[in-house]
C-alpha cells in the first residue's frame, strides 16, 4: 500500500479486465478513490466492492453514459483528478484494407477512438475548473510503427488517440491537466488471448519481434500508468508513453 495517488479520484473505463482492471487495484493500492466504468455488470460490483470504489455501467460510445460516468464521480467524491480512458476492443474482423469491411472499421473507431473523444471532452471541464488533472489514453505502439499483422481500423484509431492526446496535451498545459498518451505493445488481456487463440501463426509472428522475448503483463502496464497519473510525472504532458518491451525500438529481433 502506498500514497502515490493518496485522496485522488479516478475515473478507469474498460476497468473490469486486462490493464484496465490491473490498474483500478494499482490505483487503489496507492490511495485512490476509484470510479469503474464499464459494461460487465456481473464484475464491476465486485471490483467495486473489493477496492472500495465505485461502479458505473457505461458504454463508452454513448455521450450520454459518458457524461454520467465522470458526474458520478464528482458528485460521489467532489472531483476528478485521473482518467484513465482504456476501453478498446480488436475483433478479428478487423483485418487487412482488403477484407475489412465498412461496418468492423465503424464499430472499432466508435470504441477505440471516438469514446476516447467523449471520455476526455467529460473529463477536462472537471480538472480545469479544479486547476489540475492527468488523462492518460491508452493507444498502441502501432500508432507510432506499421503493425506486422494488420488490423487497420485498429492501427488507425490507434493513431488518432495518439494525435488527440498530443493536441490535448498542449492545448491545456498551462491550466494544469496533463493528457498523454499509452503506447503499450501486445500485452496478456483477455483480448489479446481470444485473437491469438483463433489464430496461433499470428501470434507467433507478433511475439518474434519483441526484443525482451515475451509479452507484457497487465501489471506492468499499470505501473506506466500509475507514473503518469502521479505526481511524479509532472513535466510530462502532450507525450507518446512507449511501454512495449522494446518494439519500437529495433529493426530485427535475433532469435
Amino acid at each position: 500500500m502506498g500514497d502515490r495517488l493518496q485522496d485522488k479520484v479516478a475515473v478507469v473505463t474498460g476497468g473490469c479486465s486486462g490493464i484496465g482492471l490491473a490498474t483500478v487495484r494499482r490505483f487503489a493500492q496507492e490511495g485512490a478513490k476509484v470510479v469503474v466504468g464499464d459494461l460487465d455488470d456481473a464484475r464491476g460490483p465486485e471490483i467495486a466492492a473489493e477496492i472500495g470504489g465505485l461502479y458505473v455501467h457505461c458504454d463508452v460510445t454513448d455521450a450520454a453514459q459518458v457524461e454520467a460516468l465522470f458526474a458520478a464521480a464528482a458528485a460521489t467524491y467532489g472531483r476528478v483528478d485521473v482518467a484513465f480512458n482504456n476501453a478498446g476492443i480488436s475483433p478479428p474482423e478487423d483485418d487487412s484494407i482488403l477484407t475489412t469491411d465498412l461496418d468492423a472499421w465503424k464499430r472499432v473507431q466508435e470504441v477505440n477512438l471516438t469514446s476516447v473523444y467523449l471520455c476526455c471532452k467529460a473529463a477536462l471541464p472537471y480538472m480545469l475548473e479544479q486547476g489540475s488533472g492527468s488523462i492518460i489514453n491508452t493507444a498502441s505502439f502501432v500508432a507510432v510503427m506499421g503493425a506486422a499483422t494488420s488490423q487497420i481500423s485498429y492501427t488507425a484509431s490507434k493513431g488518432g488517440v495518439l494525435s488527440m492526446s498530443r493536441e490535448l496535451g498542449v492545448q491545456f498545459a498551462r491550466q494544469g491537466v496533463r493528457v498523454n498518451a499509452l503506447c503499450p505493445g501486445p500485452v496478456n488481456t483477455p483480448l489479446l488471448k481470444e485473437l491469438f487463440a483463433k489464430d496461433p501463426e499470428r501470434a507467433a509472428r507478433r511475439l518474434v519481434h519483441v526484443p525482451v522475448g515475451r509479452f507484457a503483463e497487465p501489471e506492468e502496464l499499470a505501473n506506466a500508468v500509475l507514473f503518469l497519473a502521479s505526481d511524479e510525472s509532472s513535466f510530462i504532458t502532450a507525450s507518446q508513453f512507449l511501454v512495449d518491451g522494446g518494439i519500437s525500438g529495433a529493426y530485427v529481433t535475433p532469435l
